[in-house]
């Protein structure tokens, strides 16, 4: 392997320029150099050196990336395959995308690795027993880790995908049954380490390196019943192979914070203490439960047990409601943080959203149900055309969720969620950012999957545009954003905010589609003093039968106005407010 020595160069350059020392354990805390405790607020890169099947809409029929891959080569070949995943990996992270992050305010990058785009897998290597080393990880390592320091930014490097897979959660790590894994294999285990060994020479020296998660979410029965080793009460492969490569990486690292996770996706530490290095952390990984201090009593009393530093290592896919909860309980306990993913097909729940080709929908078919095979043109150009849109220039930046994730966590004032100029139209589904019970109410607005017995809450159920409690639809009004607000129930609001030069009236109107009558609503400021009476509004003839009714006329001061629509009862669908100058009638 050829290993770029003058990009190393300039690694090590930039982090003795700009470095703080490396991130390492002070009692229960993870602090830099100069002793200072360090909060990280970071983002996984899910989906990057490990497509996930939920992340891609193939989950129905092709959930690891094995299948996934097998996929795409039956309809465009192994050529054309390899081609598609260069261009989708190289479009997935770009500097522009760690610039992103970091403007936003993310201090720390979460880099899932699959080990075969560093070293062969074990039946493919030339001699048995032996590795060999593939430059694409590491070059796309280098490179992130080179955007990181310019950003001042900490990357930590996770074994996603280990060799042979960790768990029977088989999209997580690209576990194939048909396979050895890594638990029923030594020479699996032997790569893992000589991996980690191979990371550790080269980066002993680059502070900017903020830890190594050493294995990603292990969810294995080794005595239990669980599959997922939920019920494991000793773990002792799990805690023997995390010693082992612990020792391989001190042979050549002494620097850098080793991270280890539980059994049962991370959280089940049983039988892995005492530990056996003195510069740990733990991590633990938190989905679909309440936000309360019993949600991690768990793993805040090993921390003091056992006066090590814990991390949230992985936690996302819910609500921005959910979001805010959880990041303010990690930081009022000085837990850091890192979610997931970054980047993920029509997705409402994460910073980013890749937007679906048209032609992807029907690949998606052919893959479900074998019927009308594309022609590996037809199908090379929807897949390339998918790679394109994985630029960040090209996704769809989800403003609402960073609000929630940094803004949301120190205020609870509500800001525009675009600029409205009055007169003119405000679509419904541009409501103010904000909290719950300051920029909107909705009923549900979290999955509280765990919680609720394994019953699953859709917090916006039309899965469109944000990621608030809010019923979002597509709309196809003859005048639209693209979006309608919908599922609307009484005791439900939304709060608009538009900045006015004078006093003003408006004669307000709705744009609605209600199949039922008896549709009520009426208008308040942000205080709850009434803007207008109650409206009752009738039926349009359908959900998707548009039609605008007048509301009242309503004289709006100078400055600042935050308005909000009361919902008194439900079942319609609401496009836009339309604010209109009256119109004078002469004498």
């Amino acid at each position: 392997m050829l290993f770029k020595k003058i990009n190393i160069a300039v690694l090590f350059l930039s982090s003795v320029v700009y470095g703080q020392g490396f991130l390492h354990r002070e009692g229960q805390k993870i602090v830099d150099g100069n002793g200072n405790n360090v909060l990280l607020r970071g983002l996984g890169i899910g989906g990057l050196m490990v497509q996930e099947g939920y992340m891609l809409k193939t989950s129905d029929f092709a959930g690891p990336q094995h299948q996934i891959r097998k996929k795409i080569v039956d309809v465009v070949g192994e050529e054309n395959a390899e081609e598609f995943y260069k261009a989708y990996r190289k479009n997935g992270l770009t500097k522009t995308d760690v610039d992103s992050l970091a403007a936003w305010g993310f201090n720390s990058v979460r880099l899932p690795m699959h080990y075969n785009l560093y070293t062969l897998p074990i039946d493919k290597e030339p001699v048995a027993g032996q590795n060999t080393w593939l430059e694409e990880g590491f070059k796309m390592t280098d490179d992130l880790l080179q955007w990181c320091a310019a950003n001042k930014m900490y990357l930590i490097l996770d074994l996603h995908a280990a060799p042979g897979g960790q768990g029977k959660d088989a999209n997580i790590s690209d576990y194939d049954a048909s396979k050895p894994s890594l638990w029923e294999s030594r020479a699996n285990q032997d790569k893992m380490i000589a991996f980690w060994k191979k990371i550790a020479e080269r980066y002993k020296d680059n502070p900017w390196i903020g830890g190594y998660d050493i294995i990603n979410e292990p969810n294995w029965n080794f005595s239990g019943t669980n599959p997922n080793g939920c019920d494991e009460t000793q773990n002792i492969p799990l805690r023997d192979l995390q010693v082992r490569i612990t020792k391989a990486i001190r042979e050549f690292d002494s620097n850098h914070l080793i991270i280890i996770e539980g059994n049962c996706w991370g959280n089940n530490y049983k039988g892995i203490f005492p530990l056996w290095d003195d510069n740990m952390a733990l991590s633990f990984h938190k989905y679909w439960n309440y936000n309360d201090l019993a949600s991690i009593q768990e793993i805040t009393n090993y921390r003091k047990e056992y006066n090590v530093p814990i991390w949230l290592g992985e936690s996302g896919e819910n609500s921005n409601v959910w979001f805010k909860d959880v990041i303010t309980l990690m930081e009022s306990n000085n837990i850091g943080w890192a979610f997931w993913p970054m980047k993920k097909v029509d997705n409402i729940a994460g910073v980013t959203s890749v937007k679906e080709t048209k032609g992807y929908s029907r690949l998606l078919e052919y893959w479900k149900k074998g019927e009308n095979k594309p022609t590996v043109d037809e199908a090379k150009s929807i897949l390339m055309e998918l790679a394109e849109n994985y630029k960040m220039e090209n996704v769809t930046v989800k403003r609402d969720v960073i609000d929630a994730m940094f803004r949301q966590i120190y205020s609870s004032e509500t800001k525009p969620y675009k600029e409205h100029l009055l007169p003119g139209r405000i679509f419904a589904s541009e409501y103010d950012l904000g909290p719950i019970q300051r920029a909107y109410f909705d009923g549900d607005v979290a999955n509280y999957w765990v919680a609720n017995g394994g019953k699953h809450t859709e917090w916006n159920s039309g899965h469109q545009m944000r990621n608030d409690g809010v019923d979002i639809q597509k709309c196809d009004d003859t005048v639209t954003n693209g979006y309608a607000v919908t599922d609307i129930k009484e005791g439900e609001w939304l709060q608009y905010t538009f900045d006015l030069q004078h006093n003003q009236v408006f004669e307000v109107a709705i744009r609605y589609a209600a199949a039922q009558p008896n549709t009520k609503l009426f208008l308040t400021d942000e205080n709850g003093n009434p803007l207008s009476k109650i409206i009752v509004l009738p039926a349009t003839g359908g959900n998707a039968k548009w039609k605008t009714s007048f509301i009242a006329s309503i004289p709006f001061k100078s400055g600042i106005n935050k308005v909000r629509i009361h919902f008194k009862e439900g079942n319609f669908n609401l496009n836009y407010l339309d604010f209109k100058l009256p119109i004078h009638k002469p004498n």
